[in-house]
């Protein structure tokens, strides 16, 4: 039977936290990282959480992986990760995708707004 991105959402909300900014920075002081996967257009045009990293979406997986030359350091199976990207359906996807990687401590913040609502600084792009 096929699946839906409606079974795919369920499926990622089911493993995947949903935290606020509060707790996003309470954990970023602990030595998370904070990794927006949007794409560059979306960052040129509306900026980026102040510290955060940056992996598209489309590469997650090439950067994730480190048994490939590929990989971004920054990404550690032991480091808790928050993920954002413009409203939080794709960090939930992307944030059971790392799970199903092996990293252990994933989070979905939302989208970018929520880090703004939150309190968060934003710096241009």
């Amino acid at each position: 039977m096929p699946v839906t991105v409606k079974d795919m959402m369920a499926a990622a909300n089911a493993v995947v936290a949903r935290i606020d900014t509060a707790q996003a920075k309470t954990i970023l002081e602990q030595g998370g990282l904070l990794l927006d996967i949007r794409d560059a257009a979306e960052l040129q045009a509306t900026g980026r959480a102040a510290g955060a990293h940056h992996i598209p979406r489309g590469m997650l997986e090439f950067r994730a992986d480190d048994t490939l030359q590929s990989h971004d350091p920054e990404l550690r199976k032991n480091r808790p990760i928050i993920l954002h990207c413009a409203s939080g359906g794709r960090a939930a996807l992307a944030g059971k995708l790392l799970k199903d990687m092996g990293y252990q401590q994933v989070y979905n913040l939302g989208g970018l707004v929520d880090w703004v609502n939150g309190g968060g600084e934003l710096v241009s792009a």
